[in-house]
């Protein structure tokens, strides 16, 4: 399965926190299942860094870390990904969440998320 993480999930991920699922977390160590991040998830944590509205052990040395460490893939945000947000519904309203739902169906990927919005839209969720 190819698998698309939002970004509290890699976060909860990567930092070992109790609040992402012990079924997730095996689902997303199955490598049987390719693992992507959005290009927008990695902004998303820099600019959260940045501000210093989220704080995490090593900093953004972390993310790099575990991203060229781990068989995670970078999901660019291409022109096709664009084409789908001018076209999404506005169910949710936050921007990188929108182009992370519109990466998700113009790749087919399934994301993994708790975020009940994306349930709104044409695409395959777990959690």
């Amino acid at each position: 399965m190819n698998l698309l993480i939002d970004t509290h999930a890699f976060l909860w991920f990567i930092t070992g926190d109790k609040q992402l699922p012990n079924h997730i977390v095996n689902t997303i160590q199955d490598f049987s299942n390719r693992c992507y991040i959005s290009i927008a998830s990695i902004w998303e944590i820099a600019i959260k860094l940045s501000l210093e509205k989220l704080e995490i052990k090593g900093g953004f040395k972390t993310i790099e870390n575990f991203l060229s460490d781990n068989d995670f893939a970078i999901l660019p945000i291409d022109l096709s990904d664009i084409k789908v947000l001018l076209s999404l519904e506005k169910f949710h309203k936050d921007p990188f969440d929108r182009i992370i739902i519109s990466q998700a169906i113009s790749s087919n990927l399934t994301v993994i998320t708790k975020d009940i919005h994306f349930k709104s839209y044409p695409i395959d969720t777990i959690w």
